[in-house]
């Protein structure tokens, strides 16, 4: 999966899909998967670089990624 070329993100953790103009915020982890949905990765690599990152139980990232994939694919912003 991958983040559509065509969508706008800033370090502040801003997201602008000009497609439809809508935007959204999200918090620090959420600008962090964002950065690493640039680069065209799996659900399992991306679970890790976020593990790598922060100190959270494995079950419990794993659903909250999946969660906010989810909501990504539900806003258009990821290609699979």
């Amino acid at each position: 999966m991958k983040l559509k070329k065509n969508i706008a993100t800033s370090e502040a953790g801003l997201i602008f899909n000009p497609g439809t103009g809508d935007s959204f915020s999200v918090n620090e982890v959420g600008r962090d998967i964002l950065t690493i949905l640039k680069e065209n990765i799996t659900t399992e690599e991306l679970i890790g670089k976020v593990s790598e990152k922060y100190d959270a139980e494995k079950m419990q990232l794993e659903r909250d990624i999946d969660d906010f994939v989810t909501m990504l694919h539900e806003y258009n912003l990821i290609d699979d």
